[in-house]
């Protein structure tokens, strides 16, 4: 009895000593499985994961002759060829795909299937009877007619690495120990064009300090007889410094860089030069080096051609725009390339800084018209950006072309004969998101202006060469990509193309953003946003806010208006961790009026970081399920100088930040970008004028937590400005966070393992709880 008494006993005591142990120690393993299913969801919204469940969204037109282009089209199985013919309402695939995969799987000697064939382009022959395409070096030739295929040819070596072909591809210009060559590519043979090229004294040279490579800059004739160009002077370019990480000693890299306060002689200067190809020779144009910019934002080159320079179609003449230091003057210049002679054409000063375009390196909105002698002219003059028609004699102003609160954005196609241009623009249309692009018609005198997309939405804009048809895809954030052809003319749909396939991209669990519209901090400015949210959003709960932040000035936070993935993964996967992420562009962005972008030039730490709060205060206060208490920061380059700003300068609301490759202090990068934004460095009374944009001088408030980072390679932003930045937290003895990315340059931003810590700091900073440990996310 007393036996069974005791293991009675005994196992009550068990009993209890379970339960207490099940209370005292909680299910660890079941709250980690519970996150590590929210890691799997955010990984699969990650952009390069969704990039195959998007069908039938994108149509880039190759044009032909008559207007005819045939383009692809992403299907489930692969890629669909199309022909389009809008004279004559057609649209049809390109070829029998299965027929011609089946010919192919035999001559190939290896599986072909119907949307994988093994060529990307390809060309009709013989008014569209047949095709020839390339495989492997091969060019192949099918006739369509009975889908017999035969190798025809070899191709070319025409490949030259690092190479810009002429207009008639027959010459490739590349560079080679500081000097311009060509390469005949019939005959293979090489021709040097420059002799005197040396050390930082190099023609074409892609050398901008923030930015490198080996392709030359540059822009050919179209006849293909000259070359403009320029000769680079760094000779007294002080250096930047860099150390690869190696086995034994590192590696120095050391190159020309320029930053704010260096003097006139020490900045790079272009030597304005046109190369005769034909007679091999060299024409110095006749006028002051030019300082290294460009009359809009960002570098030398737009596609890969010098940008700011502008050939008449026979190659005689041609036009090109110098900007000074400061970018508050340009000018427009006429050149004879046959002599040299440089006439002045027209100066403007626009304060605090000219804009030609106001995209990131869009093409500057001049255009020269020579045999009107006149020329076409985008300023901000009045606040917005407009265009002018000008004398090209005299430079007076002749007429407005448009006018009133909104912006051209890109100048499309010009008809000199019809004196009539197309251009897109944005915040035209009452009532419309004003970063929408929509597409214009108007007469040089301003008159008959015509809207030919009426359709509420961003309107992406491919015109034929001959500018008698438009290819628009219409979209939103929420809305799908729709794709027609339109009359350039009349805007009317001429004929339908593609509306994108949604299924398998919603089947991921993907939801679209939210745009959202707010108060600037003044209290009366509209600003415009989207927010993100989890799949399995619940308005019950409450969500800590994660702002999603890149200040520009020359872009802003949100990006493309259109529906789409690239550049939104990241915030979506971090919205599926538990976070309601959000994206406002800010005062100081482009695309509104001169006032709204030039709002804070001469204080970038400003950063917009007191409207993402007040953005941020606002959506807390019009929905529940956001918590204003728990917000965090996140931005890579300018969004990393951003994130710090915010736990410097609003150590109260910004409670978490994962800043990446900051900018931190512009004294310390390239001046092109801290002279356009903050203005020319000047010494004031013992400082400068620079001194109240660095992130050092107020890591002192730091009262959050902070990730911070830097590539060791970084030649763009240079990690020099984040090691200021952590000397200054550790003098004022703050607690904070360090990734080092060894040998990498500054685009780390996606990597797996970065993308991983931000997920992992937010989870357990913002949101309270256990990250599953290192998780690995497949790229």
């Amino acid at each position: 009895m007393r036996a069974r008494r005791t293991s009675f006993l005994t196992f009550v005591v068990a009993v209890l000593l379970l339960a207490a142990l099940f209370v005292l120690v909680p299910p660890v393993q079941a709250q980690d499985t519970t996150m590590h299913d929210r890691y799997e969801r955010a990984e699969a919204q990650l952009s390069w994961n969704l990039s195959g469940t998007l069908y039938r969204a994108s149509v880039t037109p190759q044009w032909m002759d008559d207007d005819q282009f045939w383009y692809r089209a992403t299907v489930a199985d692969g890629t669909e060829f199309m022909f389009a013919d809008p004279a004559n309402g057609v649209r049809e695939p390109a070829f029998d795909h299965e027929r011609l995969a089946a010919t192919l799987d035999e001559a190939l000697e290896r599986d072909v299937s119907a949307f994988d064939l093994p060529f990307r382009s390809f060309r009709y022959v013989d008014d569209r009877s047949g095709i020839a395409f390339t495989v492997n070096g091969a060019i192949w030739q099918c006739d369509l007619s009975d889908y017999t295929c035969e190798e025809t040819d070899r191709a070319p070596d025409e490949r030259v690495p690092n190479s810009i072909t002429s207009p008639d591809g027959t010459m490739a210009a590349y560079t080679q120990d500081h000097n311009l060559w060509v390469r005949d590519l019939e005959t293979g043979e090489d021709i040097q064009l420059t002799t005197d090229g040396a050390e930082h004294y190099a023609y074409a040279i892609n050398s901008q300090g923030w930015n490198r490579g080996d392709t030359p800059i540059l822009k050919w004739s179209p006849d293909g007889r000259y070359i403009k160009t320029f000769q680079q002077d760094e000779r007294n370019t002080p250096h930047m410094y860099l150390l690869r990480t190696t086995t034994g000693r590192p590696e120095l890299d050391a190159w020309p860089y320029a930053v704010p306060g260096d003097a006139d002689d020490e900045v790079p200067r272009l030597e304005r030069v046109v190369v005769d190809v034909e007679a091999q020779e060299v024409i110095r144009l006749d006028a002051p080096a030019d300082h290294q910019r460009t009359s809009n934002c960002c570098g030398l080159t737009r596609g890969r051609s010098l940008a700011d320079v502008e050939w008449r179609d026979d190659g005689e003449a041609l036009a090109y725009v110098s900007t000074s230091r400061d970018y508050s003057t340009v000018t427009l210049r006429l050149a004879d390339p046959t002599t040299g002679a440089v006439r002045d054409v027209y100066e403007e000063t626009d304060e605090p800084f000219f804009e030609s375009n106001l995209a990131s390196r869009g093409v500057p909105n001049w255009r020269v018209l020579h045999e009107s002698n006149e020329f076409i002219w985008f300023t901000r003059a009045d606040g917005w950006g407009h265009l002018y028609l000008h004398d090209l004699q005299t430079g007076e102003r002749l007429n407005r072309i448009t006018a009133g609160e909104w912006n051209v954005l890109d100048v499309l196609h010009v008809d000199e004969e019809a004196r009539t241009l197309w251009f897109s623009a944005v915040g035209k249309e009452e009532g419309h998101d004003p970063y929408q692009r929509h597409f214009y018609r108007v007469d040089f005198d301003g008159t008959n202006l015509q809207h030919l997309t009426p359709e509420e939405g961003d309107h992406r804009l491919r015109l034929a060469p001959s500018g008698r048809y438009v290819v628009d895809a219409r979209s939103t954030f929420q809305d799908a990509p729709v794709t027609v052809v339109r009359d350039a003319y009349t805007g009317a749909v001429v004929l339908e193309l593609e509306t994108a396939e949604t299924d398998a991209l919603y089947a991921t669990g993907w939801t679209a953003p939210e745009p959202f519209t707010v108060k600037a901090r003044d209290g009366e400015t509209d600003l415009y946003g989207v927010m993100y949210k989890p799949s399995d959003f619940d308005e019950s709960q409450q969500y800590p806010v994660v702002v999603s932040i890149y200040p520009g000035p020359q872009t802003g936070s949100v990006g493309s208006r259109s529906f789409g993935l690239s550049g939104r993964g990241q915030a979506q996967a971090l919205a599926e961790l538990g976070f309601i992420v959000v994206q406002l562009d800010a005062l100081g962005t482009p695309f509104r009026s001169k006032a709204f972008h030039t709002f804070w030039h001469g204080d970038m730490n400003d950063n917009g970081i007191p409207d993402q709060r007040a953005g941020v205060e606002q959506l807390a206060e019009r929905y529940d399920w956001i918590d204003a208490d728990r917000v965090g920061i996140y931005g890579h380059s300018g969004g990393g100088y951003a994130t710090a700003t915010a736990l410097f300068e609003e150590p109260d609301f910004f409670r978490v930040g994962v800043a990446s490759a900051g900018n931190h202090d512009n004294r310390g990068y390239t001046y092109y970008w801290g002279e356009k934004y903050q203005g020319v460095l000047e010494e004031v009374e013992g400082t400068d004028t620079f001194e109240n944009q660095a992130n050092q001088l107020a890591a002192e408030n730091l009262e959050g937590k902070l990730l911070i980072s830097y590539g060791t390679l970084d030649d763009n932003v240079h990690p020099n400005m984040t090691l200021q930045v952590i000397d200054a937290l550790i003098e004022h003895n703050k607690d904070f966070d360090l990734l080092v990315f060894p040998n990498r340059t500054h685009g780390y931003a996606n990597e797996p393992y970065n993308l991983r810590r931000t997920w992992d700091y937010f989870v357990e900073h913002l949101l309270g709880e256990e990250p599953p440990r290192e998780y690995t996310i497949e790229r």
